[in-house]
């Protein structure tokens, strides 16, 4: 009985285990280089938050207060320049976008592009 069951029992051949792993290892190479990104523009969006709250009225008050929060959090990717402001009757509308561009091997990159204002928060 034992012989019979050998004959129909199958595995994973070597070149099926090798896909297999090469697929697992692109994906954890991709998850590494794209988490930064979405890490930084997390923090970008706490900024925009602590700055909203700050209570700044003007337009360089704003500027300034977002500049402030990205300098102490090390945000290089936007300035209190690139600030989208707006008004939406009373209410200020603080905003950004910008593009971040993460290359993975030889000349393949990826682009993200990320925005964000203080009405959807």
């Amino acid at each position: 009985m034992l012989k019979k069951n050998l004959g129909r029992q199958r595995g994973a051949s070597m070149l099926g285990i090798l896909l297999i792993c090469v697929a697992i290892v692109l994906v954890a190479v991709l998850a590494l280089k794209v988490t930064p990104a979405y890490m930084e523009f997390g923090t970008v969006k706490k900024s925009l938050i602590a700055t909203k709250e700050s209570g700044a009225k003007t337009v360089v008050e704003i500027q300034k207060a977002f500049q402030r929060n990205a300098d102490v959090n090390s945000i290089s990717v936007i300035s209190g320049h690139d600030l989208d402001i707006t008004k939406d009757g009373n209410d200020i509308v603080i905003g950004f976008h910008y593009d971040k561009k993460i290359p993975l091997f030889a000349n393949v990159s990826i682009l993200i592009e990320f925005a964000a204002d203080s009405r959807n928060l």
